[in-house]
């Protein structure tokens, strides 16, 4: 049987929401093997004269652990 255990991690990119996703993905394997699924809470845009310009989530990610 496994232990699997989440990290919740707040991540931005001004590319969209999905690059933001994979950012935190990316940071947390920097230091965390086995990752496994990442489940967006939720998702915030931050707006400057109009337009937006950076996105931001919130993810819950999952790994194995050892």
């Amino acid at each position: 049987m496994s232990v699997v255990k989440v990290v919740e991690i707040l991540a931005e990119s001004p590319e969209g929401w999905e690059a933001a996703a994979q950012k935190a993905v990316e940071e947390v394997s920097k230091t965390v093997k086995n990752v496994t699924s990442v489940y967006v809470k939720d998702f915030q845009a931050i707006v400057e004269d109009g337009k937006i310009v950076r996105y931001r989530v919130n993810v819950k990610v999952s790994f194995i652990v050892d």
